[in-house]
């Protein structure tokens, strides 16, 4: 079946005022934060913290491809050869595969873990171009299709010469790999996780001088169907939008915050340039993961506008008999919300309010536990991991 995503590109390019936008969900978490990454089960309690298993995260993806209504399914390696090459879930669907090809050290963000994410980024990948074409260590030309045959790949620069070349050294590796078997990729560049005292003072030229830099010597065949950034912002995207268009440009999702940051941000960043959105956190914690998607596509399709939108899903929310994680005038605020999976916030417009999301709490500082009940203990535990999720 032909792939929606390529069906979109191709509008894309041929015409840069084309309204097509691509939406990918981002089911990779496995490959960041561990036994945490599918998400709270719905199942949860006040005195109970269960995150879903690996299977039900997977079930989910299951249903979200059958939907029909995001263009890309991003997972682990791991998760590919169960849904692609085994189960052969997208052969008979226009939702294209796509899987992390590296993880570098920023997302290595395990409980009990936390300094990675304070370190410098270094590169790594897990998976290989290999195991994620065909689920072995070496494919043969025929069985390169029986798997996903496009990728994300990732870096962090952080200002720092020996650092920053090393990174982009090893980005060259996977880009000559891939180009000789047929591997397709979307760039992820992420802000800087730990420049020290050498943080740069425009994050947003920062990445976009550098995103420039690094593909201006990478001809057409080595260079990414498209990149995934933080979203900075209406000139910060006209900008890298607007430089060359043959470049497509995509927002990263970041932390959850509120349904109205969710479809907000979308609708602004296309407004100003972008093409792609691909949303993890943001859909994976959403109260109904299926009807979120539908009026972010919605958003994504101009069919609606962003407060419309939350209104419209609140009241999805109170037919399913599903109650909302905040009430709507609450939902219909912009907070901070991170644009890193280690959690740093972006900053928000001088002119919008400030509230202080429901979800946080006011103080991460650890209380006497001897002093707390069990089920006061599990409360605390379970509002740290909204803490870490966002």
């Amino acid at each position: 079946m032909q792939k929606s995503l390529d069906q979109k590109l191709a509008h894309i390019f041929a015409d840069p005022s084309s309204k097509d936008f691509i939406l990918a969900d981002a089911k990779d978490a496995d490959m960041a934060f561990g036994l945490a990454a599918p998400g709270k089960s719905p199942e949860h309690h006040a005195d109970e913290a269960r995150f879903r298993t690996l299977a039900e995260y997977r079930q989910l993806m299951r249903e979200i491809v059958a939907q029909g209504l995001v263009d890309i399914m991003l997972t682990s390696a791991s998760t590919n050869e169960i849904l692609t090459i085994q189960e052969r879930l997208f052969d008979a669907s226009h939702v294209t595969p796509a899987v992390r090809a590296n993880d570098t050290t920023d997302i290595w963000l395990a409980s009990g873990t936390g300094r990675y994410g304070e370190q410098p980024s270094l590169p790594f990948r897990t998976a290989t171009i290999d195991h994620i074409m065909c689920g072995k260590a070496e494919c043969a030309p025929s069985e390169r299709a029986r798997g996903a045959d496009l990728g994300l790949y990732s870096i962090t620069l952080n200002n720092d010469a020996q650092r920053d070349c090393h990174t982009l050294d090893e980005y060259k590796t996977f880009r000559l790999e891939a180009e000789a078997k047929g591997f397709r990729h979307f760039l992820e560049v992420f802000d800087p996780n730990a420049p020290g005292d050498h943080r740069p003072t425009d994050a947003a030229r920062f990445v976009g001088d550098h995103i420039v830099r690094a593909l201006a010597g990478v001809t057409s065949r080595g260079r990414p169907l498209f990149l995934k950034i933080p979203y900075h912002g209406p000139a910060a995207m006209e900008a890298l939008a607007g430089y060359d268009r043959s470049l497509v440009v995509g927002i990263l999702g970041g932390s959850s915050g509120t349904t109205y940051d969710a479809f907000h941000m979308l609708w602004e960043a296309k407004k100003h340039g972008a093409r792609v959105a691909l949303y993890g956190r943001k859909i994976n914690h959403a109260e109904h993961q299926l009807t979120f998607i539908k009026y972010l596509r919605a958003v994504a399709d101009d069919q609606i506008e962003p407060a419309e939108a939350v209104r419209a899903y609140h009241g999805d929310l109170a037919k399913l008999g599903i109650r909302p994680y905040r009430p709507l005038d609450e939902d219909l605020r912009r907070t901070k919300t991170a644009t890193s999976y280690g959690g740093r916030a972006a900053r928000l417009p001088a002119d919008e309010p400030r509230p202080q999301s429901p979800t946080v709490p006011k103080t991460a500082d650890e209380p006497d536990f001897s002093r707390m009940t069990p089920a006061e203990k599990a409360q605390w535990n379970l509002d740290r991991w909204k803490r870490i999720l966002g």
